[in-house]
């Protein structure tokens, strides 16, 4: 059997147990200490943002920042519907109504002529949303100058998942500040991972104080338990937050290292007219190199060719508005005639993008993609 290559794992930079051996030296076993007081400046120093707050998930992240943006039960929520379920679950988490966006085929992401029909209706409706979740796919930003002149016409904030996009840029900033909030993950799959673990960023102390507040279990200021809001345990770990600190020095290489995979899918793929690599769009952090296939019938064929070989391969997120729990609730399109979200799914295949793969990894997966065409 030949060695696994995976779609993207952890990779270690091997400063990780400096920091977490200081947070067992100094017995921070804890969700506060120096470890995470710091990786939220790392992340703050790195990306421009004012003020971080270090959580237990990205999903976390999210749903304190619906929270912190005024959503509650009943309010509607405009969210992308290419995506994972983390993106769209916080809003029921708060009773909120979902509303799914199309994506368009320049960027993946959260398509504005679809966003205005959205708002036209909601206008019509006399039901604006309370937010509007976009989402960074695959590591790329959205169209944010279309979409803020938009949610600005109806005075509506950005909720930015930014969970696979972080050292992405869009004319030249950084995402996860292109919104209102913004959110990153830290998941064993991302760019860099501290196991598990999220980061919530703004511009407005006011946002991040609350997302402490409430995720220290709402513990008000007393000197004894008090509680008059209802909190969660969503701190994330002093020890976590030490490899998070030991990733931040290697961020810049993960995205080069994934940079030159997405390049060398691309030149391999160029001229096979069958494949279509995911465009670039503005900067991308590349997190995962993605293809489209003219014939849709290829993408099982393109993932079961792989895995026979110990490769690991998956297609592209599932729609939100084509999940059984999601189906009830409203989906935007460009016009009556496109769903550009299920096409990419229906065509898509997610290929290794793992930055310890080797140049040998990289050409057993080109060499089994082409002799499928």
């Amino acid at each position: 059997m030949n060695s696994r290559i995976y779609l993207a794992s952890p990779h270690m930079s091997g400063e990780e147990m400096k920091y977490i051996k200081e947070a067992f030296d100094t017995n921070w076993i804890a969700p506060l200490g120096e470890n995470v007081n710091n990786f939220e400046k790392d992340i703050c120093d790195y990306t421009g943002a004012k003020y971080a707050t270090a959580l237990s998930s990205g999903t976390a992240a999210l749903h304190l920042g619906l929270k912190a943006l005024g959503v509650k039960e009943g309010d509607i929520v405009f969210c992308q519907s290419l995506t994972f379920s983390a993106s769209a679950n916080p809003i029921l988490y708060e009773k909120a109504i979902p509303v799914f966006i199309d994506s368009n085929y320049e960027t993946w992401n959260m398509c504005p002529k679809a966003l205005e029909k959205a708002f036209e209706d909601a206008k019509k409706e006399n039901k604006l949303p309370k937010a509007v979740v976009t989402v960074n796919l695959y590591g790329q930003s959205a169209d944010y100058d279309s979409i803020r002149k938009i949610c600005s016409k109806y005075n509506v904030p950005i909720l930015e998942d930014a969970a696979e996009s972080l050292g992405a840029k869009y004319k030249g900033q950084y995402t996860g500040t292109l919104g209102d909030i913004g959110v990153y993950s830290f998941n064993g799959n991302k760019i860099i991972t501290t196991s598990g673990g999220g980061m919530m960023v703004s511009n407005k102390k006011e946002y991040t104080d609350k997302a402490l507040f409430w995720a220290t279990q709402a513990r008000d200021n007393a000197p004894y338990y008090l509680h008059s809001e209802v909190g969660y345990n969503y701190r994330m770990s002093n020890v976590v937050a030490g490899i998070g600190r030991g990733q931040m020095t290697v961020l810049n290489k993960r995205i080069e290292q994934k940079k030159y995979i997405y390049d060398k899918y691309r030149e391999s793929f160029k001229d096979i007219d069958e494949i279509e690599i995911m465009p670039e769009f503005e900067k991308p952090n590349h997190w995962l190199s993605v293809i489209t296939l003219k014939d849709e019938s290829k993408v099982e064929a393109i993932i079961e060719a792989l895995s026979k070989e110990n490769i690991e391969a998956r297609r592209v997120w599932n729609p939100m508005h084509r999940q059984p729990i999601f189906k009830r609730y409203k989906y935007f399109t460009a016009s009556k005639d496109t769903d550009v979200a299920g096409d990419l799914f229906d065509r898509g295949v997610c290929l290794p993008s793992d930055t310890k793969m080797t140049d040998e990894d990289l050409q057993r997966v080109i060499d089994i993609i082409k002799g499928l065409m």
